[in-house]
């Protein structure tokens, strides 16, 4: 992975508190060490909401079309070495802890929330200029996306959306003739929590242990 992704200072500069204190340079340098995991770095396709990964996670792609960099407050802030951050720590809570995308996706958007805010960049700057290059499923942008990118996200996300809109729709009060309002809304809603834990190697071993222990 090229060292220009790397802060300058963080790996040199030595800490003046203990390691495990919360620290921006400390934070830099956890940036820094996975952004060095990094396999390989794709920005050659279109991609979904504008990062994702391959089916084994050798690869991390980022959208072609998003820029790397945005100005804040005079400065020019890098963004690619963020969204690696997101993708790696997503893809790693899902493979090796059996998450639910959902799941992964919120702690893996939190350490991105993170780093940003370590970075001296506001939150919401940072997430306004990004959600300028988003492109959606069904977008006709996405016109080069790469065969081995991982599609669970955004099936798992697809699918929780769908269910939220069919439950707010039957709340409502529109339900096809034939089928009771509260017994359609309870299955729905029974499905949409079966989505959210999916049943990954981690939602089996938590039910397994739950059993264990009755």
């Amino acid at each position: 992975m090229p060292l220009e992704f790397c802060h300058p200072t963080a790996p040199h500069e030595k800490l003046k508190l203990p390691e495990w204190y919360v620290s921006t340079l400390m934070m830099d340098r956890a940036l820094d060490a996975v952004v060095r995991r990094v396999n390989k770095l794709d920005r050659f396709h279109d991609i979904p909401y504008l990062a994702g990964y391959s089916l084994d996670g050798k690869i991390i792609y980022i959208d072609r079309h998003m820029p790397r960099s945005f100005k804040f407050r005079g400065r020019t802030i890098e963004t690619d070495r963020f969204l690696i951050l997101h993708e790696e720590v997503e893809k790693t809570l899902i493979d090796q802890l059996g998450l639910h995308y959902l799941h992964a996706h919120q702690i893996a958007t939190r350490a991105e929330e993170a780093a940003v805010r370590a970075a001296g960049v506001e939150w919401h700057a940072y997430d306004r200029f990004m959600q300028k290059f988003v492109k959606r499923i069904g977008d006709e942008r996405l016109k080069k996306v790469p065969k081995d990118l991982d599609l669970k996200p955004y099936r798992d996300e697809h699918d929780y959306d769908l269910l939220q809109r069919m439950l707010k729709c039957v709340r409502a009060g529109n339900c096809p003739k034939g089928f009771h309002v509260q017994d359609l809304a309870q299955a729905i809603a029974d499905l949409r929590k079966h989505v959210r834990q999916h049943k990954t190697c981690g939602a089996e071993r938590g039910a397994a242990i739950k059993r264990a222990t009755k």
